[in-house]
């Protein structure tokens, strides 16, 4: 019957059940998640089942992707989306995983008009209108504060406006000037600290742009909330009302 099940559900039928058995090895697998409740892990859980249904994964690099670890990104990409819909994943299906860091051809024209190609190693990717790319092996270092699901499915929220500069689209009664203010002020603080050569908690890669940094913001926000809260009291406050969870004090 469990067999049946998950062919169901990650094959192009309808909608089907999360095995109970692969539901809690998974949750099990990401204890930051252990903040909800029993209604939010239920909610969660209907929410994942639909976002499987909706998008699509496709291995490369020689991975074969099995219903675990579909799973276990699902469940960290919706995560963000809890308390806002799938709506907010709308106009793009795929999920592109490799079994561990790739390299993306970039390239960048200088002042002058020059054209300089290169290749760049990434963990993740997320493209506007297009795929979500993400490394297998840095999924699973889910956990202390470093999570390349949620970094990459956060992008996508933030190109919902444009590209992703670290200001995504608002809900009503959030005030952009209460954003920027919270986030400039954290992100020079930050850079200054970055730049000192100090041992950061939250990742240095957050020093690359305001994008960036809000990608990292809400791994924190999610993984290490109080470390967040501790060193970005204002920070953490806009994240909250923007994702609508507070993970300290237990409220989805």
């Amino acid at each position: 019957m469990i067999g049946r099940l998950v062919s169901r559900l990650f094959g192009k039928h309808a909608p089907a059940e999360i095995p109970d058995a692969l539901w809690q090895e998974t949750l099990a697998r990401l204890p930051f998640l252990g903040w909800l409740s029993a209604d939010g892990r239920q909610r969660l859980r209907a929410l994942t089942t639909r976002f499987l249904d909706e998008k699509e994964f496709t291995a490369t690099g020689g991975l074969e992707l099995d219903d675990r670890m579909r799973l276990s990104i699902a469940v960290q990409g919706c995560l963000p989306i809890l308390n806002l819909g799938l709506d907010w994943y709308a106009g793009w299906v795929g999920i592109v995983v490799y079994p561990a860091e790739f390299v993306i051809p970039r390239s960048i024209i200088d002042e002058d008009g020059v054209v300089h190609e290169y290749d760049e190693v990434a963990s993740g990717e997320a493209w506007g209108g297009g795929p979500l790319l993400v490394s297998w092996q840095d999924v699973e270092m889910a956990g202390a504060g470093y999570n390349v699901v949620i970094h990459e499915f956060v992008h996508k929220l933030d190109m919902l406006n444009g590209e992703a500069d670290g200001l995504p689209p608002l809900h009503p009664g959030m005030l952009p000037a209460d954003w920027e203010a919270a986030l400039s002020a954290a992100y020079d603080d930050f850079c200054e600290r970055v730049d000192a050569g100090e041992d950061t908690t939250l990742d240095p890669y957050a020093a690359e742009s305001p994008g960036e940094f809000f990608a990292v913001l809400a791994e924190a926000f999610f993984e290490t909330p109080q470390m967040l809260h501790d060193e970005y009291p204002a920070v953490y406050a806009q994240l909250a009302a923007f994702f609508r969870l507070d993970p300290l004090a237990g409220r989805e």
